[in-house]
């Protein structure tokens, strides 16, 4: 049985639910693809790489005080519908649950009180910094991290093209 994507415009919870009911019918057969298995290891790797240079340039704690002091979030309600339901899908083959509800009115689907609740995320997500953060922050600390989310966008589109290939090909078990 081959698998067909969940149009963009789907509301995010229609997109959820394929990405769960995906991974709970071809997520063995996608695991057993040795370049989805590289890639998902690969991919950890450079979020976990990204995630770490966040912190130590200051951008996450920038973000924390922004969000305590000012009340504003770069993760505004609607964000979420820019997410595909493969890009969710990678976040449950990395070992990842997706969020189920909305926990601020205002903010992403995703936002939750540490941040965001997803490991792998949205290009904008990755590599967005607002104006606040990018005058705080000396621009010889943001390039090794733009280096580092560089790489994790690159493998994120070679996972993403890899799962549409192995979807799209490969028959179920009967």
């Amino acid at each position: 049985m081959t698998v067909k994507e969940i149009p963009i415009e789907s509301p995010i919870e229609e997109k959820i639910t394929w990405a769960e009911n995906c991974h709970r019918e071809r997520g063995a057969d996608l695991l057993r693809d040795e370049e989805v298995d590289f890639l998902l290891r690969e991919l950890k790797g450079a979020i976990r790489a990204s995630h770490m240079e966040m912190a130590h340039t200051g951008i996450v704690e920038s973000c924390r005080l922004c969000e305590e002091k000012d009340g504003g979030s770069c993760c505004g309600a609607g964000l979420e519908n820019r997410y595909t339901g493969l890009l969710l899908l990678i976040n449950l083959l990395l070992g990842h649950l997706i969020p189920g509800r909305r926990q601020d009115p205002l903010g992403c689907f995703f936002l939750g009180k540490e941040g965001c609740g997803l490991l792998s995320r949205q290009v904008i997500c990755i590599n967005y910094l607002c104006k606040k953060v990018t005058d705080q922050i000396n621009p010889h600390k943001i390039a090794p991290l733009r280096e580092k989310e560089g790489l994790e966008l690159d493998l994120l589109f070679h996972l993403n093209e890899r799962i549409k290939k192995v979807l799209a090909t490969t028959k179920a078990p009967e």
